[in-house]
């Protein structure tokens, strides 16, 4: 994808923050499916375009948003995880989806510029969140992960990415590069202060996440990784 790079007067980044599920893993059509079964177990109507529309909200907010909205009930926080854990179980039910082609090559991009990477997911599963650090030890330590126990207000909330740079040193927001795929996400990255760049690689048009107002998006993690050479030369 060849496209203007447009580079903030305020652009000195130090750290790039990944999302998780769509952009360092092919995980979102399992996550789909798992949603609609644990929804359907309690009678909440739920689609697969409700799953990429919330992505990267914490499960329980998603979950209580539904059941508010659809079944008129208010779930307590305690309750909604219940079902929060029978998605989980679905999910891990279907094995582990694999890593997209072109995350550690631009990951090594990113650490051989001398900037830091971070996680910032609104999962609140343990064993996703230790896969994290198995996959991508050789980049990241625990401290570099932000989950949905690091914060009360999860995406689309700037909350997580702030915590993100938080935990790289206090950082200031033009310091940070966001990298997401959901509407959520973008405009929590957007909401935050970073230069956020969307990958679309699930089935939403281009015109969604541009609209949450992402600076750059691209097709694929790949693609992005081909193109960064370019982008960090306008930092120089």
């Amino acid at each position: 994808m060849s496209q203007k790079i447009n580079i903030p007067s305020q652009f000195c980044p130090r750290v790039v923050l990944f999302d998780m599920d769509g952009v360092l893993y092919n995980s979102m059509p399992n996550h789909a499916t798992a949603w609609q079964e644990a929804m359907a177990a309690f009678n909440i109507p739920f689609t697969a375009a409700d799953a990429y529309a919330t992505e990267g909200a914490r499960g329980v907010d998603t979950i209580r948003k539904y059941a508010k909205e659809l079944l008129g009930k208010e779930f307590t926080e305690a309750e909604a995880q219940k079902i929060y854990d029978v998605k989980a179980h679905y999910f891990h039910e279907m094995g582990e989806a694999p890593i997209f082609e072109g995350v550690k090559e631009l990951m090594g991009k990113i650490r051989k510029n001398g900037l830091q990477i971070g996680i910032v997911t609104g999962s609140a599963q343990l064993p996703l969140i230790e896969r994290l650090k198995a996959d991508f030890g050789e980049f990241i330590t625990n401290n570099n992960i932000t989950t949905a126990y690091d914060v009360k207000r999860g995406k689309p909330n700037p909350d997580p990415y702030l915590m993100g740079l938080q935990k790289a040193g206090n950082l200031s927001p033009h310091e940070g590069i966001v990298i997401e795929n959901a509407p959520l996400g973008v405009r929590a990255g957007v909401t935050a202060g970073c230069f956020t760049i969307a990958i679309n690689s699930g089935p939403l048009e281009d015109k969604i996440l541009l609209q949450e107002g992402a600076n750059m998006l691209y097709p694929t993690i790949q693609e992005l990784a081909d193109n960064w050479d370019i982008l960090i030369r306008g930092r120089e």
